[in-house]
This record gives structure tokens, sequence and C-alpha cells, in this order.
């Protein structure tokens, strides 16, 4: 029930995303009672029927992503203080999360059944009434349990991928002599240590100064001098920032990437058996198809290098205060956004290389397929966008310190349009490159 009253409660825009979650959820849930339509239309064409089924793991695939895009945004499901006092800690708030995604995706799970309905004739009363029986195998009985279990898929495996996402973390043990251990024991270097106590600065001499030379000993310049340099090896510098850690995820994005290029040309290469796809599209054989898939994940594994690679470059050759600001923006949220970033690319490349198919070959494509492909997009694009959102809040409070400390808002400006040129700049010819090489082994 609290789950439910958050979800009635929320801000607008928190609506709004989540009813984007339930139409992507209605739009996949449809496509998957459509294949189960086709398969008990033909019962001889089962392995039609599978790879109709596989086509509908690219839609299901991104619904599932952004469904936990939207969780991560949701201002309800975040740690605040008093809730644990209310019995709200991390794990509950990841259950609420889950719930919440549920709700979503079973209200778009029911919207698709019911408009499955119509297109069958069961439902009467509104237009379009049996336009599709004989497609959707209107003449024989809807099997419920199978029906129940295609319409569950996404929505059990949004909800537990967002309470994967969204589980609570605990942070490792500090290590003896580590950084937040050192920190705490010399003084401020900027501190004057004679106007601290004395049991102060004796703790201070013992910390910095020799263990084996007592502390009366040294004169007291180099008393002084000891006291301002702590000698302690791990002792941080406060005023230097942590450096920010870089994805390694280019390596085996590469190595994913070519190695479905390779399998895409070695798959067209010489006549093959190729099954006809959903929409008409024919001519494409299995390997191709998981040439495709390796293609995308590969992208995906190597969008975040890509933008922590983007905001090195921007921060290069004597960078000016917008550039260096949207470069270490970049770098700071370049897991964050960067997967998002080498999804839309995938579905971007294969978007391309399916329009250079349909035009050299000119099959036609069906509705059904349409629906995949808006599906996908608006999917990858949303997450995106709610990706960028996301990273907005973050940096709310850095945003905020730069214009109280006088920072003008074109600067900031001009640091955002300078990240979007150069993840542009940078990703644009490698989607294409991607594109073309994917569409090559097709076109022969």
């Amino acid at each position: 029930m609290l789950a439910l009253r958050l979800v009635r409660g929320a801000h607008p825009a928190v609506q709004f995303r989540r009813l984007l979650v339930a139409a992507a959820s209605g739009g996949t849930g449809f496509l998957l009672l459509c294949t189960l339509g086709y398969a008990m239309g033909h019962p001889d064409a089962s392995t039609a029927a599978v790879l109709r089924l596989a086509w509908c793991l690219a839609p299901i695939a991104a619904t599932v992503q952004f469904a936990v895009a939207v969780a991560r945004t949701d201002p309800a499901t975040r740690p605040r203080a008093g809730l644990a006092a209310i019995g709200l800690g991390p794990a509950q708030l990841m259950a609420l999360a889950a719930v919440s995604t549920a709700v979503s995706c079973t209200l778009g799970s029911m919207v698709a059944l019911l408009f499955f309905l119509h297109l069958r004739g069961d439902l009467t009363g509104l237009p379009f009434d049996g336009d599709a029986a004989g497609f959707l195998a209107a003449n024989q009985p809807l099997p419920l349990p199978a029906t129940l279990t295609l319409l569950a898929l996404v929505p059990a495996l949004a909800s537990a991928a967002s309470a994967i996402v969204l589980r609570p973390r605990v942070p490792p043990p500090p290590l003896k002599g580590a950084r937040g251990t050192a920190r705490q024991a010399p003084t401020h270097p900027r501190t004057p240590h004679d106007l601290a106590p004395e049991g102060a600065r004796g703790t201070a001499r013992s910390t910095t100064a020799d263990p084996q030379i007592p502390d009366n000993l040294p004169p007291e310049g180099a008393r002084g001098t000891t006291r301002q340099a702590p000698t302690h090896p791990h002792s941080p510098h406060d005023l230097h920032p942590h450096p920010l850690p870089t994805p390694t995820g280019l390596p085996w994005g590469a190595a994913v990437l070519a190695a479905g290029l390779a399998v895409e040309a070695y798959a067209g290469r010489g006549p093959h058996e190729a099954p006809a796809l959903p929409g008409g599209l024919t001519g494409a054989p299995f390997g191709v198809l998981a040439g495709w898939a390796l293609t995308a994940v590969g992208l995906a594994l190597a969008g975040p290098a890509l933008t922590h690679l983007c905001g090195r470059l921007l921060q290069s050759v004597r960078p000016s205060a917008p550039r260096l600001l949207a470069g270490r923006v970049l770098m700071e949220e370049a897991t964050r956004i960067g997967r998002p970033l080498g999804v839309l690319c995938a579905v971007a490349s294969g978007t391309y290389a399916m329009a250079v198919l349909r035009t050299t070959t000119r099959p036609g494509i069906g509705p059904l397929t349409t629906l995949g492909l808006l599906l996908v997009t608006g999917c990858a694009l949303a997450t995106l966008l709610t990706a960028a959102v996301e990273a907005r809040d973050a940096r709310a409070g850095t945003t905020a310190a730069l214009l109280r400390i006088g920072a003008p808002a074109s600067t900031l400006r001009a640091a955002a349009a300078l990240r979007a040129g150069a993840l542009i700049a940078v990703l644009t010819p490698l989607t294409w490159a991607v594109a073309e090489l994917a569409a090559m082994p097709l076109v022969r």
C-alpha cells in the first residue's frame, strides 16, 4: 500500500516517466502476445515462431533498461534523513522501488492484453474489432497459462533488475593506515602549532617527527619544519581531489565488437539458408543476427570508456574554464551516462543497417517490426535522457556552489554545449563505421 501511495502522490515529471515505462511494457507485451498468436495460427512453423520470439528479446532488454533508469531517478526511493526511524531503511526502499516498477509494468501489460483481445475480436464495441483475427488465431481459445507467463515476463524482469541495481551496498572497511585514518593524525599544515594546547602539540610531534629522536633535541626551526611536513607515506593532501577511476570496459568492448563484425562477415559469405524474418525482412542468416547482437554488446561495454576519453580530450592542450569543467563532468559521469550512450549507438547502427538493407533489397517492413524498432529506439533515447537527468541532479550541489562563488551561467551553458559536442564528434563517426560494416554482409 505504501508503494501505491508513493506512486499516486509523486511529482508530475515522475508520473510521466512511469507512464512511459508502462507504455514501453505494454508495447513489448503486445509483441509477445502477437508471437503467441502467430504460433497458435501456424503450428507447423515452429522455427519462424521461435525466431519471432527471439526478435522480442531486444524490446524486452530495452524496456527493462528504461525501467531501471526510471527507478534510479525516482525521488520516493532515495535514502533521506529520518526514513530509517520509521522503518524505511535501504532494504525497504529497494523493495519499494521494485514494487513501483512492477506496478508500472503490470499496468502496461494489462493494457496490452486488452488491446490484443480487442484485435482478436474477443472484446467488441470499439473500432478495429477483430481486424487481426486471422493473424492472431481468433478461432482458437487463448491459453491462459502461456498468456499470463508472457505478460508477467517484463514486470518480473524489470522489478528484479531494479532490486539488483538499487540493493544496499556495504562499503569496504578502511585499511590500516588508509587515507581516512591518516587524515585525523596530522594537524592542518596551515594551523600554527604554538596556538594548540600542550597535549595536542605533543601529539603532533609524535606523529610527524622521527620516533628515534627525542622531541626536545632538534632545534626550534627544525621542530617547526617537522611539524609542518608530515612524513607518513599515506598522509593525504586535503586540497587535492581524489583521482577519478578510469572505466576499464574499452578493451572488452573492442574485442566483442570485433568478434561481432567478424561473425557477420563470415555468416554473409556464400549461400546460406536464410529464414524469413518478421516484417518481411529476408536474406539474413542466423550468424548475421548473432553478429548484430555482439556488436551491440560491444558498443554498450565500450560506452563508459569512450565517454571518459571524451572528457580527457576536452581537457587537453591548455583548456579554458568551460573546457576544464566540461571534461571533469564527463569523466565524473562516464559510468552513469556512458552505458546508455553505448546502447543508443548500437541501436542507431542497427537502424542504419536495416535502412540500408531496405533501400537495397526493398523488402516490406510490417507493422510489428516497425513497433519493435520504435520501442527499442524510444527506450534507448529515453534511458539516455533519464540518465542525463540523474547526472544533473547528482551535481546540483556543485552547480549551486559554482553559482554562489560568482561563476556566470553562460560558463555552465558553454560547458554543457562542449560536453554534447565532444560526445557527438567522437561517437557519430564510430557509429557510422560500425553500421556500414554491419550492413556490408547483407547487401552483397
